[in-house]
């Protein structure tokens, strides 16, 4: 098993990684690390006229699955309300709203090896 703090890097490293793509791709970075009671939502940002809420899954193995399968009904549920609330806080942004999911992964040596941008998603 990873070590906790290890895991917390290589997230946090993920984020970083999402960031930067994100950038190159377009969107304008709001704000990363948005909490709200117990959910966190990775990285806020605008792509064009809609207001997105990323989820970024990074792992360095496949062996429990894609990094995007990780996100379960639950985490789901608690993305929404608490994109629904940011945009409660923030009526100036638009009213179209959109979460996405940036999965990666990292070689042994923390090099990108994937990242997938999957846009809209839904369970």
């Amino acid at each position: 098993m990873i070590p906790k703090k290890n895991n917390l890097q290589t997230g946090f490293f993920g984020e970083s990684v999402a960031e930067n793509y994100l950038k190159k791709h377009g969107y304008k970075i709001l704000e990363r690390n948005f909490k709200k009671r117990y959910t966190e939502i990775d990285i806020v940002c605008l792509d064009k006229d809609t207001l997105v809420f990323v989820e970024v899954k990074t792992r360095k193995t496949n062996s429990f699955g894609p990094p995007q399968e990780s996100i379960t009904h639950w985490k789901m549920q608690s993305l929404k309300r608490s994109a629904h609330y940011y945009k409660l806080l923030h009526p100036e942004l638009p009213s179209s709203l959109r979460i996405d999911v940036l999965s990666l992964r990292l070689t042994d040596e923390n090099k990108v090896e994937n990242i997938e941008l999957i846009k809209n998603i839904t369970l």
